[in-house]
């Protein structure tokens, strides 16, 4: 009866929406989608994704003991993709998805308004310190789980360059864009093979990777909550300074929408400012974004006002639509096919002995950089996840979304340097 009351009195939400509102809006969405009359536009991809992804996350969120481990965000990645491989949805609903997701990648958007929007928000102190220290666990962390990696699947019968070449590198390359996609090109390139060969045969490594990343990241979080000494609940670094007490507190300033617009129009400029950058230099233009954005926030060249503003920004993407955008994702990023094709148990201890190594060297090293192990651990493990997505569903797991710009950096630089460090080994070894 009291769950009745609350229903009728609109206590109960499902995301935003109160229970019977949220009902309502599903159910014309899905006899749109029956009647193949979902529009293929941003507001039919918002239509597909915010409603699943509410749903999940809430339920997620409402699971004895797993809400614990980081069910909302591995439910609203994992499902999707389970209906999809099932053929559960129709061709009307993926095409929605896929106008918003891909074609005009709300991925990019949401990731950097949660970077610039955490940067500008962040003290300058802990910024700074913050990309320094994480520099060693990355590089480290990148050779040990190439060394274990290899040694593992060598000691199941493995070849080593089978193993570095084709689970090692996908695993650490930074994802399927920006890391899988330039192997399989590198790969085609030096071995005059179909480039789609290697796309196939890598895409699955980055994907169970990114799997067990979560988890280690889940198991993680969970050991924060049980021993806070080892936790900084959000916080990279250990430092001290002058005013470091009103650095870490909550912002509880009334939301300035003027102020919010602004931050929209801050954050695309300095996107396309890092893609300028990128023709030029020819390096990640997210990680360009990343550092200009670092720079404008180190020099104050930004009011007050547009810095509060940026971090209203991205407190409100990340609050409302991380689980919609996850749920995105799997519907559409998420490949479980090609996983089960490749389904082995020496591959998956393989991969998990690289992630493992990965999380494990980052939680090691904090103690010598005067970093939280945690948080250590979680950025660490961002190397193994599937780029901007793995960050995505790896942050929002451990409820530590603040952390994306240093994830980021993890993802993208220590993807680039795989890639680099991958293809010169392979032309070497193919000369």
């Amino acid at each position: 009866m009291s769950m009745l009351q609350d229903i009728k009195e609109n206590k109960i939400y499902i995301g935003s929406l109160p229970l019977p509102l949220f009902l309502v809006c599903s159910i014309i969405v899905i006899i749109a989608a029956q009647l193949d009359m979902l529009p293929k536009t941003l507001i039919g991809g918002f239509a597909v994704i915010l409603p699943l992804g509410w749903f999940l996350g809430t339920l997620g969120q409402n699971i004895p003991f797993f809400k614990k481990f980081g069910a909302p965000a591995i439910l609203s990645l994992i499902v999707p993709s389970l209906l999809v491989y099932y053929r559960v949805f129709d061709e009307n609903t993926l095409s929605a998805a896929k106008m918003l997701m891909k074609d005009s990648n709300f991925l990019l958007f949401y990731i950097a308004s949660l970077v610039c929007g955490s940067i500008l928000g962040m003290h300058r102190v802990i910024l700074v310190q913050g990309f320094i220290r994480m520099m060693i666990p990355m590089l480290l962390g990148m050779c040990l789980a190439a060394l274990v990696g290899v040694s593992v699947a060598v000691a199941f019968g493995d070849d080593w360059e089978h193993a570095f070449f084709y689970t090692v590198s996908p695993v650490m390359a930074g994802g399927i864009g920006e890391g899988v996609l330039q192997l399989s090109n590198a790969y085609s390139n030096i071995l005059n093979q179909d480039y789609n060969t290697f796309v196939s045969a890598l895409i699955p490594a980055t994907v169970v990777g990114n799997f067990f990343a979560i988890t280690f990241t889940a198991i993680m979080s969970r050991i924060g909550e049980v021993k806070p000494h080892l936790s900084g609940h959000g916080q990279l670094v250990k430092i001290e300074f002058d005013g470091l007490a009103e650095a870490l507190k909550d912002d509880k300033t009334p939301l300035d929408a003027r102020a919010m617009s602004g931050a929209v129009m801050i954050l695309a400029t300095l996107f396309i400012f890092g893609m300028i950058l990128e023709k030029v230099t020819h390096f990640p233009g997210p990680v360009l974004m990343i550092i200009a954005t670092a720079v404008v926030k180190y020099f104050r060249l930004l009011p007050a006002s547009v810095e509060r503003g940026s971090q209203q920004w991205y407190k409100f993407i990340s609050g409302n639509f991380t689980f919609p955008l996850m749920a995105g994702l799997g519907l559409l990023y998420i490949d479980l096919e090609s996983v089960v094709k490749v389904l082995t148990i020496p591959y998956f201890i393989t991969i998990i002995a690289i992630v493992f190594t990965v999380s494990m060297t980052g939680f090691v090293c904090s103690f010598f950089l005067k970093m939280y192990p945690v948080e250590a651990s979680i950025i660490s493990s961002c190397q193994s996840g599937m780029g901007g997505t793995g960050d995505v569903a790896i942050l929002s797991t451990a409820n530590r979304m603040n952390l994306m710009p240093f994830a980021q950096v993890a993802t993208r630089l220590g993807g680039a340097l795989m890639v680099i460090g991958t293809t010169a080994l392979m032309r070497y070894l193919h000369m």
